[in-house]
C-alpha cells in the first residue's frame, strides 16, 4: 500500500517507575492445549503480574514458558511475539 496513513496514530504515555508495556500477537492468547483451551488473555495478565519485578528478558521467558507448558506437545498454530517495554 502506498498510503498507509489512515491507519497510523500517535499518542503519548507518561510510564512510572516500574510500569509496563506489553504487545503480543494473538499467538500466545490463542495457543491451545490439547482440552482446546485457550492460553487466554488473563493468564498472561496472571504472569505478567507475578513477574513483574524481574527484568524484561526473565519476563519474557517466564511468558514463553508458560505458553510452552499450557500447549504441552500441542503444536503451535500461529506465531509468537512479545514486547514488553518496562520504565526504570
Amino acid at each position: 500500500m502506498e498510503d498507509i496513513s489512515a491507519w497510523l496514530n500517535q499518542t503519548q504515555i507518561l510510564l512510572n517507575s516500574g510500569d509496563m508495556i506489553v504487545l503480543y500477537t494473538d499467538g500466545i492468547t490463542e495457543a491451545v492445549n490439547s482440552a482446546g483451551e485457550y492460553y487466554g488473555l488473563e493468564r498472561l495478565c496472571e504472569i505478567m503480574l507475578r513477574h513483574q519485578q524481574q527484568t524484561v528478558v526473565e519476563i519474557r521467558q517466564a511468558v514463553i514458558n508458560d505458553v510452552h507448558q499450557h500447549i504441552g506437545q500441542q503444536k503451535l498454530f500461529d506465531d509468537i511475539t512479545l514486547l514488553i517495554i518496562k520504565q526504570k
